[in-house]
């Protein structure tokens, strides 16, 4: 796979901070310090290689059963003075003489050659380096301490010696060849490539090739723990299958890396999911404390990418590795998109992928810096999702809600060349001026996003389990969640915060930073009803004002997105109607009440309020597109100033005694991107308009939100609301108004029916009925006034 992804086998993907291959028996772990074994190993092939052909056989017959007469048993010619041991090559005497006696059968060396006479020259030396792969092997056995080692070492010993005594070709014998898993870990990188950075621009996808090269790199040449290590690290991990990968690594990956007698396969290609899972904790941890301790060898243009980006890369690989539902491991995956597998290094090119990018039950308390969040209905966490719930995408195969592709394009819409060359201009990150954190125009979540860019900070959805056994982490974040919940929402008892962070039917997503939890949201999914219910949202008060709360909640709906859930509901206090808001959340319930009523607990005091996610939206990353739109539109505004600059000469005409001209016909104001006025349709004939504006007021009081609205408000039922409301207007009134042929053009129409709802939103609070009534009303008033002409659609 290195080979593909544009890496030199062998080489360290990290720079100065790369890990080294390490020699079969080196003791089992990576970066051992034996690098040069399997170039010694060529250079002594080369050297026996180039050895006159009676030298080489007398190498070979060593490992040749005697064939004289007399169905002589001896397997092998034996020197009557043998060299020192372990036997050096190049300082043996160039002297061979095949009438030479075997010390164990008395036959000539040349009785034990024979069948290699008319052997080529090619497979005498395919012969010979076979024989250097037994010796070295050999030294192996005797050095490994590691019982389990020890005997594939053995095996592969016993294998290469019997190739040679038949002349084979050593075939591993085993019930499964290679590939042992699909997809393979090269294609679940590549898939995972796909599925979150698609969308991005050329040199930001480079950059994360980079990364997958990188890793799957590393994965090539990481040396894989014994199984009697495994078993004292993780004792109740699937032993059995550990070991059956373990000894296929060795026989297929490891050992072939310098005994190049055995057929080679890369990891990356041969294994998938299962291997990865049982090293990807181990390995994530290695590399990362690595780099940071070698930083400072690291040349400086790998330093951004190995301490800044590389986190970040694994954090978001970490959770589709342990996600059960992620579809990257799917061997459909990219069926809909390229029709076929794809090379990591050509992951740039592929065609773009769905975008998927890229985590209580009431009062919610919480103050405006993200201070807390609580729910008293009843909820907890559940199943642990271990892995940093950053920049989620969908699944590939999901087709966007809105067509894009199939949007028409608009009079005015502005031409994608230029868009396109003014998107060249910013698509390098350099190019865009960081905003500085402390300015007014920072987005909220700016300071969190860079932070987990440099993996200071983490985000886990976790939750306990009665059906596996206890994660000691997962035990200990959920400790901390309950005491970060129990500090920061001090009017919720103790006792309730810990059932519910406890209870199975509940997940967290929580903020980890420096390994401890900081912050997090207590939430429950109600999958069959179509929405999920926040329970708790808190951060710890020295860690507020950092945006971390934003960025928890943008989580938390990629999550959400993932799971094809939409809608969030939650029971808020005065302190945390603030908070979500900001969040998107409003008093406008969009879920039908049937379908949450007896799911959530309705709580005296508190606010109910609700968010509805776009699947579109990445919002982790929300305020990055938002800042480069403006980016975009700033050029373009820049280019179409420099277009309008020039100056026109002045108008001549009214000196010839012309007295108006159309305002169209001035030079350069099309240039200023000035339209003339749209103007509605005005019927001239009375009677046609009355017939419009009946059909159109009729079928305004036939909808079911015109009820508030059909007579005049009654002082006994809304007292003190004509000291409020000055010009008062009901649909009884404009029926009267019609009839008397008051409304002789449609603009008297259309401003009594607006001070009708203008009226209502006045008057009544944003949460109450009838300003609900008022907002759907009016847009449904507004549609039959486009359908009838009376206004440009």
């Amino acid at each position: 796979m290195a080979d593909s992804a544009g890496i030199q086998q062998g080489s360290p993907a990290i720079g100065a901070a790369g890990l080294v291959p390490a020699a079969p028996g080196a003791g089992g772990a990576e970066g051992s310090g034996a690098a040069g074994g399997s170039a010694r190993i060529a250079v002594k092939k080369a050297q026996l290689r180039s050895s006159p052909r009676p030298k080489k056989l007398e190498k070979l017959g060593v490992y040749s059963s005697c064939k004289a007469e007399g169905a002589c048993k001896c397997n092998g010619w034996k020197s009557q003075n043998p060299p020192p041991t372990p036997p050096q090559t190049d300082h043996q005497s160039n002297t061979v003489n095949l009438q030479e006696p075997c010390r164990s059968c008395s036959h000539t060396l040349g009785d034990h050659v024979t069948h290699l006479e008319n052997v080529s020259e090619e497979e005498m030396n395919r012969l010979l380096g076979i024989v250097l792969d037994v010796e070295y092997l050999y030294t192996c056995v005797h050095k490994e301490e590691d019982a389990d080692t020890k005997q594939v070492y053995f095996s592969l010993f016993k294998l290469l010696r019997k190739s040679i005594l038949q002349m084979g070709k050593p075939m591993l014998e085993a019930q499964e060849s290679p590939p042992f898993e699909k997809p393979s870990i090269e294609q679940g990188v590549n898939n995972f490539v796909q599925y979150k950075f698609s969308h991005l621009p050329s040199k930001e996808r480079q950059t994360i090739m980079e990364l997958a090269k990188m890793f799957l790199n590393q994965i090539n040449y990481w040396q894989l723990e014994t199984p009697s290590q495994r078993r004292q690290r993780v004792p109740n991990d699937d032993a059995a299958g550990y070991k059956a990968n373990y000894t296929r690594w060795l026989c297929y990956c490891n050992v072939p890396q310098f005994c190049d007698s055995l057929p080679r396969y890369e990891t990356t290609q041969i294994y998938g999911r299962t291997l990865l899972r049982s090293v990807f904790t181990v390995m994530r941890k290695q590399l990362l404390e690595q780099a940071r301790q070698e930083k400072d060898k690291l040349p400086p243009e790998k330093r951004t990418l190995i301490l800044t980006h590389f986190p970040k890369f694994l954090s978001m690989l970490e959770e589709e590795v342990y996600s059960n539902s992620s579809p990257i491991w799917s061997q459909e995956f990219l069926a809909g998109a390229t029709g076929g597998q794809i090379p990591i290094h050509t992951v740039v090119s592929a065609p773009p992928v769905a975008r998927q990018l890229y985590y209580s039950t009431s009062p919610v308390s919480v103050d405006s810096t993200n201070c807390g969040s609580v729910s008293p209905a009843r909820k907890t966490a559940s199943v642990l999702e271990p892995n940093p719930v950053v920049g989620e995408k969908r699944k590939a195969s999901e087709p966007l809600h809105h067509e894009e592709n199939k949007r028409p394009r608009v009079v005015g819409d502005i031409p994608m060349d230029l868009v396109n060359e003014v998107m060249a201009t910013i698509t390098d990150p350099a190019a865009i001026p960081e905003t500085s954190l402390l300015s007014a125009h920072s987005a909220r979540d700016e300071a969190a996003r860079l932070e987990e860019r440099r993996g200071v900070i983490e985000f886990h959805v976790i939750g306990n389990s009665l059906n596996q056994k206890p994660n000691k982490r997962i035990l200990m974040w959920l400790v901390g969640l309950q005491n970060v919940f129990s500090h920061q929402l001090p009017r919720m008892p103790k006792e309730y915060i810990t059932r519910l962070v406890f209870d199975p039917k509940h997940k967290t997503l929580s903020l980890i930073k420096d390994g401890r939890v900081i912050g997090g949201i207590c939430f429950r999914m109600f999958p069959s009803q179509g929405f999920t219910e926040i329970v708790f949202c808190a951060v710890t008060s020295n860690e507020q004002v950092k945006g971390y709360g934003t960025h928890l909640m943008n989580h938390l709906k990629e999550y959400h997105i993932k799971h094809e859930i939409l809608n969030f509901l939650t029971y808020a206090d005065e302190y945390a109607i603030g908070y979500f808001k900001k969040q998107g959340f409003s008093k406008d319930i969009k879920v039908p009440k049937a379908k949450y009523v007896g799911y959530i607990k309705d709580y005296e005091g508190a606010t109910l309020m609700g968010c509805e996610l776009n699947p579109s939206i990445p919002y982790t990353e929300f305020s990055v597109i938002i800042k480069k739109q403006k980016e975009i539109i700033k050029k373009l505004i820049e280019r179409k100033q420099a277009q309008i600059r020039k100056v026109y000469p002045g108008l001549s005409c009214f000196k010839d005694g012309v007295r108006q001209i159309p305002i169209e016909s001035i030079p350069g104001i099309r240039e200023t991107g000035w339209k003339p006025v749209a103007k509605g349709k005005e019927l001239k004939d009375p009677d046609q308009l009355y017939s419009t504006l009946k059909t159109i007021l009729q079928h305004v009081k036939s909808h079911q939100n015109a009820w508030p609205f059909m007579e005049p408000v009654k002082k006994t039922e809304a007292p003190g609301y004509y000291q409020v409301i000055r010009f008062p207007m009901d649909l009884k009134t404009m029926s009267e108004r019609l009839k008397s042929r008051y409304y002789t053009t449609r603009k008297l129409f259309m401003a009594d029916m607006q001070r009708i709802f203008t009226n209502c939103r006045e008057y009544n609070p944003p949460e109450s009925e009838y300003y609900k009534c008022a907002n759907l009303l009016e847009k449904f008033f507004y549609t039959k006034i486009k359908e009838a002409g009376l206004m440009e659609k």
